[in-house]
């Protein structure tokens, strides 16, 4: 059966499939509408049954479609990986590079500087705090933020940046609030934790010492946990070099515990394929070259 199916049959169905929609889809691919929704009945045509249901209103797949979509997917991503390790024989970097990553303003530069000088590579950059392990799916790259061990998994961890961290109040709050002078001490006051990222709580510190803390006030912005503090809505972990301003001038004090908070680390995160691809190891080159130059990595 396989040589009655032209492969551009199954990237539009996979397309349409992740957009429900033809026009969607024919942008992602970057060619006609027309085109796709032929390719669509070319393979329904072949295969003898509907793989998506059209109405007026909405596209939803069929059983079928479902099963063809998970079946060919790891296919079609093998074979592009495939021809992208084989194109790094070649003079240039080119294709397609997915990256996902949080919205840092010093990285855009940075970014935008490497797609400059390569232009034979077409980047899709999506930003997310702290993309779930189901998100890195289809990603080539994937930026984000750990404190201590991180969960295992099949991808090759690169760590890029290390920030030492502390616990930090304001004034306002230790004037009703009493001193913590430990780590158990902790779980009795009010706490600035994130959101989702760094899954919140527990606090993680040193030595692999994890607190449950109370908290009130749930961010996924340090912007916002710092503006917090300084309000005295409560203790909160902060990266040093985001607070040491704010305490030489006395806003913000540090907390002296037995235990230091752990570092907060920008990693990246890529397939554990036994080399990188060209384009991610080049891109990850650039980015640790730019950072250096900000003088922003550890390393």
């Amino acid at each position: 059966m396989i040589e009655k199916i032209e492969l551009q049959w199954l990237l539009s169905f996979q397309a349409v499939y992740e957009q429900l929609s033809f026009k969607l889809a024919a942008e992602q691919l970057e060619i006609p509408t027309s085109n796709v929704s032929r390719h669509v009945a070319l393979l329904e045509q072949n295969l003898g049954l509907r793989l998506l249901e059209r109405t007026t209103r909405k596209m939803i797949s069929t059983a079928a479609g479902k099963q063809l979509y998970q079946s060919i997917t790891p296919l079609t991503c093998a074979i592009n990986d495939a021809l992208e390790e084989v194109s790094q024989f070649g003079d240039s970097l080119s294709g397609h590079l997915k990256v996902v990553m949080p919205d840092l303003p010093f990285l855009a530069e940075i970014i935008a500087d490497f797609c400059f000088e390569h232009t034979q590579i077409n980047l899709s950059c999506d930003t997310h705090l702290n993309p779930q392990e189901g998100l890195l799916d289809g990603y080539d790259l994937v930026l984000r933020f750990g404190r201590g061990a991180l969960e295992d998994s099949g991808w090759v961890a690169k760590e890029i940046i290390r920030w030492p961290s502390c616990v930090v109040a304001s004034p306002r709050l230790l004037e009703h609030t009493a001193l913590p002078k430990s780590l158990s001490d902790m779980n009795k006051v009010p706490c600035i934790t994130s959101l989702s990222v760094l899954q919140g709580m527990p606090w993680r510190f040193k030595g692999e010492q994890t607190i449950q803390v109370q908290s009130d006030y749930k961010v996924n912005s340090g912007h916002m946990a710092k503006a917090a503090a300084l309000k005295g809505l409560g203790f909160a972990i902060l990266p040093v070099h985001a607070c040491q301003t704010e305490i030489d001038n006395g806003s913000l004090i540090k907390i002296a515990l037995n235990c230091e908070p752990e570092d907060l680390v920008l990693y990246a995160l890529y397939s554990g394929r036994k080399y990188p691809l060209a384009k991610v190891k080049a891109f990850l080159d650039h980015l640790i070259s730019g950072l250096k130059e900000l003088n922003l990595t550890t390393s």
